[in-house]
């Protein structure tokens, strides 16, 4: 069989303005971190998070005085306070084991590809990636949000930054944005594999698994956001996948409005009353470890079940860089370029 048609490449003429194109690019996108676990770098994060549209769904108007006058000067103290608790020597969690990421899958992938990655708020903005890997001659990037499960306030702003980004570029990539891989069967082998090794380091047998999922205002479930669905999908999965029983659970809820249940504290502290006295908590609505996973729910989760009269507590981190889980994005990640690389 004949394959197609390759012509050389033309010269440019002499005084063409210098150009670099034709490579495919990949950026991994997640939620962002302060720059230190202090009090004004944590205001600093807060204040461009929280100011978001589509995480806080309240009318500006109303939202940005409560904001400004209240939580910003509150809670950075008590949030830089738990962030201490887990900083690393390369910076806060969620932005070394995004890192690693990066850099695992470029190994994967080779030189075909140019891996880099990127947060929604904070350091190594969405714009200033793609402006880095458009330098570098990328036309094609796959924009890759680290969220398993969509939702408007992780997904759709990735999205809409990226958008507001190339309303400023003359010359746009071709750009393709990685779907949600809640269901993805890599992705539900991968989790499952994670815990059983968990598990299996263990010097107990759970009698439960619980996932805890960030949760969300129950309005956005109301206003149409699959998130809660598709965290339900993800748990039934791996509860299937793994063949025991595993509990889902909402965790972080925030303000006085009712949000997404069961609640992961709430459950934690009543599940000792129902006899399960050991247990093993995962979080597979991360990509990877950060506050919420190891602050909330590996120190505090741990310290409210115990109290509550459970006997055994563990965490199973995130799957983060490990050999499991840059196995499963190097195959989701493919399958999305295919085509391109």
């Amino acid at each position: 069989m004949i394959g197609p048609l390759r012509l050389p490449p033309q010269a440019l003429p002499a005084d063409h303005v210098p150009v670099k194109s034709g490579r495919v690019g990949v950026l991994l996108v997640n939620l962002g971190s302060p720059d230190a676990p202090d009090v004004p770098a944590v205001k600093r994060f807060l204040g461009e998070f929280l100011s978001d549209s589509r995480v806080i769904e309240i009318p500006q108007i109303i939202w940005q005085p409560i904001l400004n006058l209240l939580i910003l000067n509150i809670r950075p103290r008590t949030t830089a306070a738990n962030y201490a608790k887990v900083w690393m020597d390369g910076g806060s969690p969620i932005t070394v084991y995004t890192r690693r990421q990066a850099e695992a899958l470029q190994l994967r992938l080779g030189d075909g590809v140019l891996v880099d990655w990127a947060m929604r708020y904070g350091t190594r903005s969405i714009g200033d990636q793609l402006q880095a890997l458009m330098a570098q001659g990328c036309d094609r990037i796959l924009l890759a949000p680290m969220y398993p499960q969509y939702s408007a306030a992780t997904n759709a702003t990735v999205v809409d930054e990226a958008a507001r980004v190339l309303m400023k570029m003359r010359w746009q990539p071709a750009l393709r944005t990685m779907a949600p891989y809640y269901d993805n069967p890599d992705h539900i082998a991968a989790l499952a594999q994670s815990v059983r090794d968990g598990v299996a380091a263990l010097d107990f047998e759970p009698d439960l698994i619980v996932t805890s999922f960030h949760g969300m205002p129950r309005s956005t479930l109301e206003a149409g956001d699959p998130y809660h669905c598709q965290c339900l999908k993800t748990g039934r999965l791996l509860q299937a996948e793994l063949g025991r029983p595993v509990k889902v659970t909402f965790q972080s809820r925030f303000g006085r409005a009712e949000w997404l249940k069961p609640y992961t504290d709430d459950t934690l502290v009543n599940l000792p009353k129902d006899g399960v006295k050991k247990i093993a908590v995962v979080c597979p609505g991360f990509a990877a470890d950060c506050l919420e996973t190891l602050e909330e729910v590996a120190m505090e989760g741990r310290e409210e079940f115990l109290e509550a009269g459970g006997s055994d507590f563990a965490y199973i981190p995130c799957l983060n860089a490990s050999d499991t889980g840059m196995a499963m994005l190097e195959t989701i990640v493919r399958r999305e370029l295919a085509g391109w690389a």
